[in-house]
C-alpha cells in the first residue's frame, strides 16, 4: 500500500533536485552582481546609508514576492499549454479559437517579438553571468585582473564546445551542484546577519515605499539595477514542460526564495557594517581563505545557468521551426530517451559569437549590467497580455476580475521597463537590436511562406478532376509506391506534375502526403496520421504533430499499416519539390523583406533532413517562383 507513495515521493524529489539544476541557476546567480549595481552604478549609484540599505532591500524583497512569487509561481503558471510553458507556448494557447483580425494579429506580433526579446537575454546571460563569477578572481589577488576576460572567454568557448555533446551526461550534476550553491548562498548570508540583526527590518514594504518616496528620481533609476534580481524568473514558466508545476513552485518557495532573500540581507548586513565592501559584496561574505573555492563553486554555478538559458535557445527555435515562424535549421538530437535534449549547431555558433563580442565589447559584468533587464521586463509585459487573453478566453474569467489581477502586474513591469528604458544608449540597445533582428527574421520568414504558398496555388490544378481523367488512360503505371509532400492536399503537387513531365509515368501507389503542425505540445501517437483513400490507387495521408514533437516521417507513415496502407522503404520513392526564388518588387513584401527571405530559404535545411527521409529514396524536382 505505501510503494506507490514511496514511488511518488521519489519521483517527485527527483523531479525537485533536477529542477534545482536547470530552472533556477540564472535568478539563483543574481546575487553575484544585484546589489553590487545597486550601490556600485556608475552612473546613478545609491548612497549607502542605513535607511536607503534597508529600502532597496525591501524594494528587492518584495519585487520577488510580488513578481516571481504573486506573478509566475502563483498566477502565470497555471497558463499551461498542455504542460508545456514559455512565451511561445503561451502565445499558441492565447490563439487558439481566437479568429483571423487585427487582435489575433497583434498578439501574434507581441509573442513573437517576446520570442525574440528572449534570445537577447540567452546572450547576454553567459556573459554576465560568467564575467561576474571570474571577476571574483580579483578578489583574491589583484594581480589576476588583466586575466579576468581572458579565462571568462577560455570558459565560455569550452561552455559552447560542450553542446554538441548534450546535457543528458552531465545533467543529473546540475541539481546537487546547485543545492550546494543555494547552501552556500544561506550559509554566508546567515554569518553576516547575525552580525547586523537589524537588517531583517527591511522585510516590511514600508522601508521600500519610504525610500521611492525620499528619493523619487533616484528609486527611479535604482529600479533599474533591482529588476536583476527577477532576471530568470521566465525560466520557472518555461522549463514547466519539463518538470512540472508542482516541483517548481515548492523548491521555489521552500529553498531558492529563502536561499536569495538570506544572502542578499547578508550583503546588505555587510554594506552597513562596511560600505566599502561594494567593491564585490558578495564575494567578500566569504572569509578569504574561502574566497578561490568560493569563485570555483560561482564559475560552475553560471555554467549551468548559462546552459539553460541556451539549451532553452535551442527548444525556443525548435518550437518556432514547427510552428512556422523559422527556416529549417540543423536539428542534433544528443540523447536516446530525451527528445527535449536537442543541439542546434548554427544557433549556437550565432551565440557563441555574440557573447564573445559582448564581452570583449563591454569588459565587465557592470557594463553588462546596464544592457541586462531590458529583454527581461519586455518579455514580463509581453507576458502579461497574453495571460490576460487566455485568463478571458481559456479559463472564462469576465473582464473585471481578470483586470484586478493583471492590471497590478502590468504597473509593476512598466515601472522596471521604464527604469532599464534609461540604459538604452548605456548597452540596453543591445538586447533590443539583437531581438529586433530576431523578429524581423521569423516574421520576414512567416510572411515570406504565406507568398509562396499563395504563389504556388495560383496554377495549380484540382486533385479530384485530375485523377479521374487518369481513368481514360495516357499514363503508364510502374510498380513501387511515390510519396509527394504537399502543402495543398486538394491540389494537384507541383512535384508530381514536373514528374509526370519528365518521366511520363506514374506509380502503383501514389501517396500525398502533407504535414501539419498544431498549437498544442504534443500530437498522441494514435492521432499521429489521418488516412484517406482515393481513386486510381491515391491515397491522401495528414501527419499530425505538436510543436514541441520529433519529427520523423517515415516512423510516422509506419502508423498507415493500420487502416491498410503498409509502405515498404526500399520500394518507396519520395518527390520533393524544390523550389529557386526569384526576387522581384512587388505590392506583397518589401522587396528588402523578398531578398531576406530568399537568402533564407536558400539556406534552409533540406526537408528531407528536417522530417528524416532516407536520403537514398529522395528526388528532387525543381522549378523557379517569382515572388
Amino acid at each position: 500500500m505505501n510503494q506507490p507513495a514511496s514511488s511518488g515521493r521519489t519521483r517527485f524529489a527527483s523531479l525537485a533536485v533536477a529542477a534545482l539544476g536547470v530552472v533556477y541557476g540564472d535568478i539563483g546567480t543574481s546575487p553575484l552582481y544585484a546589489l553590487k549595481e545597486v550601490f556600485g552604478n556608475a552612473h546613478h549609484p545609491v548612497p549607502i546609508t542605513p535607511d536607503n540599505v534597508l529600502g532597496i532591500l525591501s524594494l528587492v524583497t518584495w519585487a520577488l514576492m510580488l513578481v516571481i512569487t504573486g506573478k509566475y509561481v502563483s498566477f502565470v503558471m497555471r497558463a499551461d499549454n498542455r504542460g508545456e510553458g514559455g512565451i511561445m507556448a503561451l502565445m499558441a494557447l492565447a490563439l487558439r479559437d481566437l479568429p483571423a483580425g487585427r487582435g489575433r494579429n497583434i498578439l501574434v506580433m507581441l509573442g513573437l517579438f517576446g520570442a525574440a526579446l528572449f534570445y537577447g537575454d540567452g546572450v547576454i546571460t553567459p556573459a554576465v553571468s560568467v564575467l561576474s563569477a571570474v571577476e571574483g578572481l580579483e578578489i583574491v589577488t589583484p594581480a589576476f585582473k588583466p586575466y579576468v576576460i581572458p579565462i571568462a572567454l577560455v570558459v565560455l568557448v569550452f561552455l559552447f564546445l560542450l553542446q554538441r555533446h548534450g546535457t543528458a551526461s552531465v545533467g543529473k550534476l546540475f541539481g546537487p551542484v546547485m543545492m550546494l550553491w543555494f547552501a552556500v548562498l544561506c550559509a554566508l548570508g546567515l554569518g553576516s546577519i547575525a552580525n547586523e540583526p537589524g537588517v531583517l527590518r527591511a522585510l516590511n514594504p514600508a522601508w521600500g515605499a519610504a525610500f521611492l518616496a525620499a528619493h523619487p528620481a533616484l528609486g527611479f533609476f535604482s529600479l533599474g539595477a533591482v529588476v536583476l534580481v527577477l532576471t530568470g524568473g521566465e525560466a520557472l514558466y518555461a522549463d514547466m514542460g519539463h518538470f512540472g508545476r508542482h516541483p517548481i513552485q515548492v523548491v521555489w518557495c521552500g529553498l531558492v526564495l529563502p536561499a536569495l532573500l538570506v544572502n542578499y540581507y547578508g550583503q546588505g548586513a555587510l554594506l552597513l557594517a562596511d560600505p566599502s565592501a561594494i567593491e564585490n559584496p558578495f564575494y567578500l561574505l566569504a572569509p578569504t581563505w574561502a574566497t578561490l573555492p568560493l569563485v570555483l563553486l560561482s564559475t560552475a554555478a553560471t555554467i549551468i545557468a548559462s546552459q539553460a538559458v541556451i539549451s532553452g535557445a535551442f527548444s525556443m527555435t525548435l518550437q518556432a521551426m514547427q510552428l512556422g515562424y523559422s527556416p529549417r535549421f540543423e536539428v542534433r538530437h544528443t540523447s536516446e530517451r530525451e527528445i527535449g535534449q536537442i543541439y542546434l549547431p548554427a544557433i549556437n555558433w550565432l551565440l557563441l559569437v555574440a557573447v564573445i563580442a559582448l564581452v570583449i565589447g563591454f569588459g565587465s559584468s557592470s557594463n553588462l549590467a546596464a544592457a541586462y533587464g531590458i529583454a527581461v521586463t519586455g518579455t514580463m509585459l509581453i507576458t502579461n497580455v497574453l495571460a490576460f487573453v487566455v485568463a478571458r478566453r481559456q479559463w472564462g474569467w469576465s473582464r473585471a476580475p481578470a483586470l484586478a489581477c493583471i492590471v497590478p502586474f502590468v504597473l509593476i513591469d512598466i515601472a522596471f521597463f521604464s527604469a532599464n528604458s534609461t540604459k538604452i544608449f548605456d548597452g540596453g540597445w543591445f538586447p533590443l537590436a539583437f531581438g529586433a533582428l530576431v523578429f524581423t527574421v521569423l516574421t520576414t520568414w512567416k510572411r515570406g511562406r504565406e507568398v509562396l504558398h499563395d504563389k504556388l496555388g495560383q496554377d495549380a490544378i484540382e486533385l479530384v478532376p485530375f485523377i479521374q481523367s487518369l481513368a481514360l488512360g495516357g499514363a503508364t503505371r510502374v510498380p513501387g509506391t511515390a510519396v509527394f509532400l504537399t502543402g495543398r492536399p486538394q491540389g494537384v503537387p507541383r512535384s508530381l506534375l514536373h514528374s509526370l513531365k519528365h518521366y511520363k509515368v506514374l506509380h502503383e501507389r501514389m501517396v500525398l502526403v502533407t504535414i501539419r503542425i498544431f498549437d498544442v505540445p504534443h500530437v498522441p501517437e494514435i492521432d499521429r496520421v489521418e488516412v484517406k483513400s482515393l481513386e486510381q490507387d491515391f491515397w491522401l495521408v495528414t501527419v499530425q504533430y505538436g510543436f514541441k514533437d520529433d519529427p520523423d516521417l517515415p516512423e510516422a507513415l509506419t502508423h498507415c499499416a493500420a487502416v491498410g496502407l503498409e509502405f515498404d522503404m526500399m520500394d518507396t520513392s519520395f518527390f520533393l519539390g524544390r523550389e529557386t526564388l526569384i526576387p522581384r518588387f512587388g505590392e506583397e513584401m518589401a522587396y528588402w523583406r523578398v531578398l531576406l527571405f530568399a537568402a533564407m530559404f536558400r539556406n534552409a535545411t533540406s526537408i528531407t533532413a528536417f522530417f528524416r527521409v532516407p536520403s537514398n529514396r529522395v528526388v528532387e524536382l525543381g522549378s523557379q517562383v517569382v515572388l
